[in-house]
């Protein structure tokens, strides 16, 4: 180990305690993260695009049990975007095969309860099948709740709420007029993808750049954010801390 590395590890040690001492409350409960950079990691590596997504992919469980020991409730992770679909096919489909295996991988160690997140319309037929396996599979689990966000668009799913909120109150026969006297945010909330779920406390953003880019648009109003330079496969424990640290240092004012 050289010294660099020791370093780092001292660091890390120290801010680790430094969060165990912390009050929970002042934790976050429901941390997003935007996993960006696996294509500018691939480049600089002298790797292939899908070698990018593929080491993605390989950084998630780690993640996930870095957020289980910071007592965190629920986890978002926007793996593929609405846009993203628009994608050269030659890129498209190995990505589509690593989530569908990173999908199923989860799924199989029964830590989670996997939840996925997006217009699974949009997707093919094989993807959404693995989500929806996953999600059926660990319904009963007691463990930390994943969401996979998948053909995810913020956008999107503000517009797919308020469907279906038309169709479930045109189903109850209630007319336009009565239904707009009564709307409000809550019913709109009562119908996004995350529905009964806490808003993220915390949206983290990989690869140095600055901006949401649609990620849990209706959610994120009141989130704090976190942007790291890291692309996302060398994304590391000490990085995530530094943003719980960082979160946990923050006076929270709720738009005030």
């Amino acid at each position: 180990m050289g010294l660099r590395d020791l370093v780092y590890e001292v660091y890390e040690r120290r801010l680790a305690g430094r969060l165990e001492d912390i009050d929970r409350s002042r934790l976050p409960r429901h941390v997003g993260i935007i996993l960006d950079g696996n294509r500018r990691w691939a480049k600089g590596a002298g790797k292939s695009t899908a070698g990018g997504h593929q080491a993605g992919a390989d950084k998630i469980v780690e993640f996930l049990g870095w957020c289980e020991e910071s007592h965190v409730e629920v986890v978002t992770l926007w793996l593929l975007s609405t846009d993203n679909l628009q994608r050269p096919e030659e890129e498209l489909q190995p990505l589509l095969g690593i989530i569908e295996d990173t999908v199923r991988d989860l799924a199989e160690r029964r830590r989670w309860c996997i939840h996925p997140v997006g217009a699974l319309d949009l997707l093919g037929e094989p993807t959404a099948t693995s989500l929806k396996a996953a999600e059926e599979a660990t319904r009963d689990l007691s463990g930390m709740t994943v969401n996979i966000a998948v053909g995810y668009g913020g956008r999107r799913e503000i517009a797919d709420a308020v469907r279906a909120l038309l169709q479930e109150h045109a189903g109850q026969g209630t007319s336009l007029d009565d239904l707009a006297a009564v709307l409000d945010v809550d019913h709109i909330a009562a119908h996004l993808y995350t529905k009964g779920q806490p808003d993220p406390d915390l949206v983290i953003r990989t690869s140095g750049e600055q901006r949401l880019s649609g990620f849990l648009l209706w959610q994120s109003a009141n989130s704090e954010f976190y942007f790291c330079e890291a692309y996302w496969p060398d994304f590391r424990r000490i990085d995530f801390l530094r943003a719980v640290r960082s979160y946990a240092d923050r006076h929270r004012r709720f738009g005030s």
